[in-house]
């Protein structure tokens, strides 16, 4: 089985060490940049399978690495992770909007890293047979459940297993709102629970 290859984008040094220690622990292969520019060369030249990438860094920032990575064929693809701060909310939230897959909040915990690890390589897992000319997951393609766009938008980070408070974040929404999109989505939808809905959600995505 090919080892997977996980490139870490981080300019503090000690953050740096101690996520690609935990990562060669867990057996993955670990490729280390210590700013944006570094990042998008190493990603260019080595085509990891995922990339955790700090957001406030020199020389080119978070936000500068994603955009660079989706706008060549190559790299698009590739899944990215942001480290985020706890007062950065604004920063991810524009992050994701952009086009990054997930969060992380410093300090990062073990158990979460991990979870988020798996998370993403089982997508690429799932969308990979089919992806083809398929379009890639959006929540644009929920709205064929019959879901208005911003039950799409809650949906689609459902699937991600977000919880409601980071969904709330993510979306700039009140909890009670998020809750009255879920029961409306669950309704619309015939399920029961998230588990159900979630599911849901990625085999049409995967669908295309």
């Amino acid at each position: 089985m090919t080892q997977v290859r996980i490139l870490v984008v981080e300019d503090e040094k000690a953050m740096r060490q101690n996520l690609a220690t935990i990562l060669k622990m867990e057996g993955f292969q670990v490729l280390e940049a210590k700013d944006g520019l570094e990042g998008v060369a190493a990603a260019r030249q080595h085509h990891p399978d995922l990339i955790f990438c700090d957001i406030t860094m020199p020389k080119s920032d978070g936000h500068e690495v994603l955009r660079a990575l989706r706008g060549q064929p190559e790299t698009a693809g590739i899944p990215l992770v942001f480290l985020t701060a706890r007062g950065e909310k604004n920063d991810f939230r524009a992050g994701m909007n952009l086009g990054a897959d997930d969060y992380l909040v410093k300090p990062v915990q073990v158990d979460e890293l991990l979870r988020v690890i798996h998370a993403r390589l089982k997508r690429l897992e799932q969308i990979a047979p089919k992806r083809g000319a398929k379009r890639e997951p959006s929540p644009a393609l929920l709205r064929s459940l019959g879901l208005s766009e911003r039950e799409a938008d809650v949906l689609f980070w459902m699937a991600q297993g977000k919880a409601n408070s980071d969904i709330c974040v993510l979306l700039g929404l009140q909890l009670t709102t998020v809750k009255k999109h879920n029961e409306r989505i669950f309704q619309k939808l015939g399920v029961e629970n998230r588990t159900t809905a979630a599911a849901l959600a990625v085999e049409t995505m995967a669908a295309g």
